[in-house]
Order: C-alpha cells, then structure tokens, then sequence
C-alpha cells in the first residue's frame, strides 16, 4: 500500500509533464504565423470561397435584370433584390449551386484535417469561411454599380475572372499535405507533423456508416447547424421585409446598407476565430470553446430578432440590431460548423458536407412556414415568425450542449484489420 501511494503522485507528475511537452509541440515559440504556408493556403481557400458566394449572389441578383427587363442598365439600380437566404448562399434556389458549395466546404475540410494544427483550426478555418461573407458583401455592393455602368453581362465577367485566377491559385497552391509542400520551411512543416501527431489518423478507411447514424454527437451538429441556419435565413430574408413593412423603409434599395451587416459580420467572423484560439492557449477545454462560440454566435443573435416588435423607435434601431445579429451568428464558424474535425477528422470532409446537407434544409422550409404564419395572422404574424425562430434555434443549441463532443470518437479511430 505504502509503495502504491508514493508512486502515485510520481505518476501524476509525470502525466502533467507530459501534457505540458504535448501543449510545447501544438504552440511552438518561433514557427512564423501570419507569414507561412497554413496562412497562405487560408487565403486561398478565403478568396475561393469569396468568388463562389459572390457568384451565386450575382446571378440571383442579375436574374431580375435578364428576366423583368428589355434594357437591363436602366432598370438595374443597385437593389440588392434576390438576396441570398443565408450568408453562405442560396441554397433553396439553386439545387446546383448547394452540391457546389458542399463540395467546395467539404473539400476544404479534408485540408485542414492535415494543414491545420488542432489549436490553430479556429482561426484558420474563419479565414477561410469568412471569404463567403466578403463575397456576399462585394457582389452586393459593386454588383449594381457595374450593371449601370457597364452592362450585366459585365458583373459576370468580372467575377468569373477572378473565380479563373482563384481556380489558377488553387491549382499551384493547394497541396494534399505539408509533407509534399515545396515552399513550406522545415519548422512549419515540422510543426504541423508534430501536432497532427496527438491525433488518431491513418490511412483511408471505410466510414462507419451504422455508427455515424447512431453517433449523438453528429446528430448534435446536424441540428444544431440546421437551427442556425434558420435563424439566418430568417435573418437575410425577412428582417429587410420586416423593416419595410413596419418602418416603410426599403433597405434593398440601399447598396451600402444591405451590404452593411456582411461586412461586420466578415470581421467578426475572423476575430471570432482568433479568439477561440487563444481561450484555447489559456487551458480551457476545447470542448467548451466550441460550446461557447455555438451559444454566442445563436443565442444573442435570435435574442435580438425576437427583439424587433417592441422597439419602434426607428429603422435605424432596428437595421442596427439587424446588423449585429448578423455579425455575431458568424462566431459559430469557431464553434459547432468546425467541431467535425474534432470528433472525426479522418472522415471531416464528408461529415461537414453532410451535416451542410442537412442544414440546407432550413432555407427551404423558413419561406413556406413563415409566409403561412403572417398570412394567418397579420397583426401577430411577425412576432409569431420570430417567436418561432428562437424556439427552434434554443432547441438545437440545448440539444448540441448537451450531447456535442470534442474527442476523436471511437468510430472515428484508426481500425486494425486482422486476417485469419
């Protein structure tokens, strides 16, 4: 007995020792940052991602022009009518563009499952992401400008140009791993070998799909992804309507103004990531971090919808708030949409495209629920569509706190077939 108990403490010392060299290898002192191959690929991805969204956004945007009018210069005036549903595109109207944009996330994923050490993934994949923000903002803001000026089919060149370029850079400088990286230094590409290390990965493997299906944790995701993604359709589609309703003010005829909440959200998205990164530098659980950014990227935002119907002091309140509500729905890119490569990062690329999938489905249906709710009640209706948003949103955040996880999980790990 007494031999046990003065090994035990020798023993907790030891572990402590090593999770601290573990904590030494994920935040190195001298590997550059900023200045580095995992940044540049970031940046890549973020202008890939800005040309996508932008795209899609402009042929919503332009369709009105090619299709109501005979002489698209004129009618065309910088209205920003046919807004994306949500901040990363329409995907209720364009069946072809949700498979793209799923692709194209889930194709990015399967790049960070070996580019992004664990304690940067936060930042990296806001970088990343918020590239969909800034493209919602630019088509938004310039799109109008470059159809009076110069013709629509002028917004489509401009934009496929630089989507030609984006696919030029992706093509020199995406690569599969650091490993095969040629203009990577040797401390980075140590780096990120060393931290990918703590993690279980092997080479392909079939994915489990009985045990995915009975996994609380993926469910946890899908639901969750899909509450937020109501909140934002909700958000995109019908606070602007709201305000013109209400106020008589339409803010789509307002480049500046529409493209407004785009912008502050683009920043705090990338902010958001930086900031989960570094809770994660000050012990706290990586878990908790990712719970955190879910609930301060769903629950103050649909707070303050749900806010809406009793301040009517003026529009500018109210596209205040509309204006923060979207930026601050952005935090969840550091929260549940990148939790997949914590609880499955071999399987992350299809997981994220799937739970994605499955979130799309909010924009389909927010249109048909909420248009049969303010059709039954015109006083109430909006407080009913706004009611009913925050209960659906409160219940995929309560079910994602309750069940979300951060380990590898069991089905996710590396398999050891035998042969007999």
């Amino acid at each position: 007995m007494t031999t046990k108990t003065e090994l035990s403490p020798t023993a907790r010392e030891s572990k402590n020792a090593q999770d601290m060299q573990v904590d030494e290898v994920l935040i190195p002192r001298k590997v550059p940052s900023l200045c580095s191959a995992r940044y540049g690929i970031a940046l890549v991805l973020h202008l890939c991602n800005f040309t996508t969204i932008a795209q899609n956004v402009i042929m919503n945007i332009t369709m009105v022009a090619m299709v109501n009018s005979t002489s698209p210069q004129s009618q065309f005036n910088g209205s920003s009518e046919g807004l994306p549903v949500d901040s990363f595109g329409d995907l209720s109207k364009a069946p072809k563009s949700l498979s793209a944009k799923c692709s194209v996330i889930g194709g990015q994923f399967a790049i960070w499952e070996k580019w992004g050490p664990p304690h940067e993934r936060s930042r990296l994949c806001s970088i990343a992401l918020s590239g969909m923000l800034l493209g919602c903002f630019s088509a938004i803001l310039i799109g109008g400008f470059i159809s009076e000026t110069l013709g629509w089919p002028f917004v489509f060149y401009i934009f496929g140009g630089v989507g030609c370029v984006c696919c030029l850079l992706w093509f020199i400088v995406i690569y599969d791993d650091p490993i095969s990286y040629p203009w990577i230094s040797t401390s980075e590409k140590e780096y990120i070998i060393s931290s990918l290390k703590q993690q279980v990965r092997s080479s392909q493997q079939p994915l489990p799909i009985k045990a995915v299906l009975r996994s609380l944790p993926i469910w946890s995701i899908c639901l969750g992804c899909f509450s937020h993604q109501w909140l934002v359709s909700t958000m995109i589609v019908y606070i602007p309507t709201y305000i013109s309703s209400v106020y008589h003010v339409n803010i789509r005829d307002n480049g500046l103004l529409s493209a407004l909440p785009f912008i502050v959200a683009w920043v705090i998205g990338i902010v958001g990531g930086y900031l989960a990164d570094f809770l994660l530098t000050k012990n706290f659980r990586l878990i908790t971090v990712r719970k955190i950014a879910t609930i301060l990227g769903n629950l103050p935002a649909s707070a303050l919808i749900v806010s809406l119907p009793y301040l009517s002091s003026s529009y500018i309140t109210a596209t205040a708030l509309l204006t923060l509500s979207c930026a601050l729905s952005t935090l969840c890119q550091s929260g549940i949409y990148i939790n997949v490569l914590d609880i499955a990062p071999r399987h992350s690329s299809f997981l994220m495209g799937a739970s994605r999938g499955f979130s799309s489905m909010a924009p389909v249906i927010v249109p048909t629920v909420s248009g049969f709710l303010l059709s039954q009640d015109p006083e109430f209706g909006w407080r009913n569509v706004f009611f009913l948003l925050f209960a659906i949103n409160l219940s995929g955040l309560i079910f994602y706190l309750i069940f979300g996880e951060a380990d590898v999980q069991d089905w996710a790990k590396e398999r050891k077939l035998t042969h007999l």
